[in-house]
């Protein structure tokens, strides 16, 4: 990816937020753990898991429902020609939300409180306008040929930032003294790095006025679609897809927390580094396998990854075990990034903002379906086989790869034709 000045560049905000996202995940891991664990009212562990369990449940809907026309709104402004307005505003509402965390700490109010700051973020547009805005800024300004690298280029500085943010953030968090609580100095440092994205965003970032800013005026009916049937299949894989791993990860971090593995906040941390890790072999897999393969056969293996991987963490009892099956998931981000770059093949650069947060709100609908059902499973089997739940994951991630199939088939057909008709 070319780009003519240090404004232009889009890195440093993704940088920044996620080691901003990476301290606020472990802090609110750890606090949510040390509140139920002194709240007198659960007596057991199993009630502990289910009052943990409960509160990410409506947490994380809050945090995904209330985006929904806030993010719709943004990504059109996004397209008549304001790109930068689908980031600057989600990073106020990064800012003004995570502060929720730091007062819950220092002024010991109720962990429910939180739900306050998922609507503050949900209403600036959440993670679905930040990202959404993201890559439409990088599909704008790389070639078709180039895209799937470049997104998944962003998709590495993603994933390195969350490995340093997750690896420190345990330390961090352990760090306090008589007037500093444990925890407001990681929290504190998480919302410091909001703030900068904001300015940058907003200061110094750059967007090109290029010829597709112009092309506003028509429709987005009258000229957008190249292929509906592959954009209709790509949604349909990729929605499957991101059930699999949203469900399974929602409930990872309830997982991790109790018996058998325990963890405290510094192996929240590392657990959460681990999972970074795989934006680095992701982004190896994609620079090696783009050489042989077409990009519908590099989200079957990343899809492929990620099934394994997931299923071998329903057997996890051990720390080490949660590790080698983190491993097994070292090329599970393929697909996402993939499924992204080959839906911006199908569309007009002046409707790329629109048909990715199309794709992103769709995540967020799915959702709302699979969070309360997710939960209530692994409340149901808690006793039994607390982890069936990553086995339901590895089903729907298999069948996530059928519509994939297809798109690659017909692509290839199509691809055939050309050759032919040439």
């Amino acid at each position: 990816m070319v780009r003519c000045n240090f404004g232009m560049t889009i890195e440093p905000v993704v940088l920044c937020a996620q080691v901003a996202s990476a301290f606020f995940d472990t802090g609110l891991q750890s606090v949510v753990k040390e509140r139920f664990e002194n709240n007198t009212d659960f007596t057991d562990s199993g009630s502990q898991q289910k009052a943990i369990s409960n509160f990410y449940m409506v947490y994380t809907m809050l945090g995904k429902f209330v985006p929904i026309i806030p993010a719709i709104i943004l990504a059109k402004c996004g397209d008549r020609g304001y790109r930068k307005l689908p980031i600057v505003v989600p990073m106020i509402g990064y800012f003004i939300a995570r502060l929720f965390l730091v007062f819950v700490i220092t002024l010991n109010w109720p962990i429910e409180v939180l739900y306050g700051g998922a609507v503050v973020h949900g209403l600036c547009g959440g993670f679905a306008s930040y990202w959404a805005g993201v890559m439409a800024l990088v599909s704008l300004s790389t070639s078709e040929d180039e895209r799937s690298i470049s997104i998944m280029r962003i998709e590495l500085v993603y994933g390195l930032a969350g490995l340093f943010g997750s690896l420190v953030s345990g330390h961090l968090f352990q760090l306090y003294t008589v007037e500093v609580k444990s925890g407001v100095i990681l929290v504190g440092l998480s919302v410091m790095l909001y703030f900068l994205c904001f300015l940058y965003s907003t200061f110094v970032l750059q967007t090109a006025r290029s010829a597709e800013a112009r092309e506003r005026r028509e429709s987005i009916l009258e000229h957008r679609f190249k292929n509906t049937t592959n954009i209709a299949l790509l949604f349909a894989g990729g929605i499957l897809y991101d059930i699999a791993v949203g469900g399974g990860m929602d409930i990872l971090v309830s997982f991790v927390i109790k018996e058998p593995l325990n963890w405290d906040a510094r192996q929240i941390g590392y657990g959460n580094a681990a999972g970074f890790m795989i934006f680095i072999t992701s982004f190896l897999g994609v620079k090696v396998f783009s050489r042989y393969v077409s990009d519908a056969s590099l989200i079957i293996i990343g899809m492929f990854s990620f099934c394994a991987g997931i299923y071998f963490m329903a057997f996890v009892t051990s720390t080490y075990m949660y590790y080698l099956a983190r491993t097994l998931m070292l090329f599970a981000l393929i697909p996402m990034p993939t499924v992204r770059s080959l839906l911006s093949k199908q569309v007009e650069g002046s409707s790329y903002g629109v048909i990715l947060i199309a794709l992103q709100l769709s995540f967020k609908m799915a959702s709302l379906a699979y969070t309360p059902i997710y939960t209530k499973v692994y409340q149901a089997t808690l006793s039994v086989f607390p982890g069936f739940v990553f086995t339901l994951s590895s089903i729907i991630a298999f069948l996530a790869m059928i519509p994939i199939c297809i798109v690659g088939c017909r692509t290839s057909q199509e691809g055939y034709q050309r050759i032919q008709g040439n």
